[in-house]
């Protein structure tokens, strides 16, 4: 499995961005897909994820303000970021799990929140 992920970038405080994911390969065998974050110097830590029947899960720090999707006809999965705030800042990375057990990861894509 291989995912591209795109969509960050620069915003200021309380702004927006979404991020996409595209996974391609053995695609069928994809269970969950999600989102992780890293910050300088910091653990990655877990952001939100979706199962492939559409059960969500937030970390308590974004909730009601990040929303994750998936378009299982495209293989993408979606993260709709608002309010932002520097604390967000991070490489925020997609994972998509297989039933296999094994977990896959994208390259990455920088987030920065600052005015």
């Amino acid at each position: 499995v291989q995912l591209v992920e795109s969509g960050g970038g620069l915003v200021q405080p309380g702004g927006s961005l979404r991020l996409s994911c595209a996974a391609s390969g053995d695609i069928f065998t994809i269970n969950a897909m999600g989102w992780f974050r890293q910050d300088t110097g910091k653990e990655r830590e877990f952001v939100a994820s979706i199962t492939r029947g559409g059960r969500i899960n937030y970390a308590d720090s974004v909730k009601r303000r990040f929303t994750i999707s998936r378009d299982n006809t495209k293989n993408t999965v979606y993260l709709q970021m608002n309010s932002l705030k520097p604390e967000d800042t991070a490489v925020y990375y997609c994972s998509a799990g297989q039933t296999t057990g094994q977990m896959n990861w994208g390259q990455g894509t920088q987030v920065t929140v600052s005015s």
